[in-house]
């Protein structure tokens, strides 16, 4: 009996999951009013008339700029995990796959990115072209996708030793083959998970870069620059800046959450 709730609160988790890929995905629909454009009086409390979060200092929705910061983190955060998964995934399943030289060179170019402290490396990318979303995403995912690499790569090593694998290479099955059909379908749970796990560290750290404003730029509505951008009224109008830190770590909850349930899940599963 409990094992069975267990397993329905995982679903419960992971369906949460996909509810906030829709609220990201529809925020543009979701959402009251223009993120960008004041549309009330200024600095609205909470659960005021036609303004559910309040207005920011001037006049400024907060609910649709909390939708569309929730758009933009999640929906970067996505994009990174989706990038180094397949540029790490590949780079691990080619050289666990296939050793030898190509082994050594590929986790030697890995070694080298992992060796380099990550945060600063995306700092310095994101400086050097000029503060913006894209550019943060583009220095982030540069450094995220070696990680992948490792995992996937110590995946494919231990199933490329396994019974069913060496009967088929045995048999003669190309490498592709062995690869695409043998392979890939056993490192995928794994990568998944890892992936899914990972979704919350990339939300921090968009959230952090624009914090010290070299993510998403004013007035475009991105939850660490939001709450930057209104520390001062801290002591006033502190709903302000507290609402999107708040929705920052309500992302990072439900990804870490999430992503566990998923692990449980597959784990299971396997």
């Amino acid at each position: 009996m409990w094992q069975s709730r267990s397993r329905w609160a995982d679903w419960g988790m992971v369906g949460l999951l996909g509810l906030v890929t829709l609220v990201a995905l529809l925020a543009p629909v979701l959402a009251p009013y223009d993120p960008v454009a004041p549309v009330g009086d200024l600095a609205l409390g909470p659960l005021s008339p036609h303004h559910l979060l309040g207005t920011d200092s001037i006049g400024r929705d907060l609910e649709s700029r909390v939708l569309f910061g929730i758009r933009a983190s999640w929906l970067s955060a996505l994009a990174v995990v989706l990038v180094g998964l397949l540029v790490g995934g590949t780079v691990g399943l080619v050289a666990g796959a296939f050793g030898g030289w190509v082994d050594s060179v590929l986790m030697r170019g890995t070694d080298l990115f992992l060796a380099m402290p990550g945060t600063l490396v995306a700092i310095a990318i994101v400086s050097a072209l000029g503060p913006s979303l894209v550019h943060t995403l583009v220095g982030i995912s540069i450094v995220w996708w070696p990680y992948y690499a490792r995992i996937v790569r110590g995946e494919t090593r231990a199933l490329a030793a396994r019974p069913h694998v060496e009967a088929a290479r045995l048999a003669g099955v190309g490498p592709v083959r062995l690869l695409v059909r043998h392979l890939l379908p056993g490192v995928v749970p794994s990568a998944v998970v890892s992936a899914s796990l990972d979704i919350g560290n990339v939300i921090l750290l968009l959230a952090g870069l624009s914090f010290v404003g070299l993510g998403q730029q004013q007035p475009a509505a991105e939850l660490g620059a939001d709450t930057a951008g209104n520390l001062d009224q801290l002591l006033g109008q502190k709903w302000v800046p507290i609402i999107p830190g708040l929705a920052v770590l309500a992302l990072t909850l439900i990804a870490n959450l999430s992503g566990d349930a998923l692990r449980r899940l597959l784990g299971g599963r396997s």
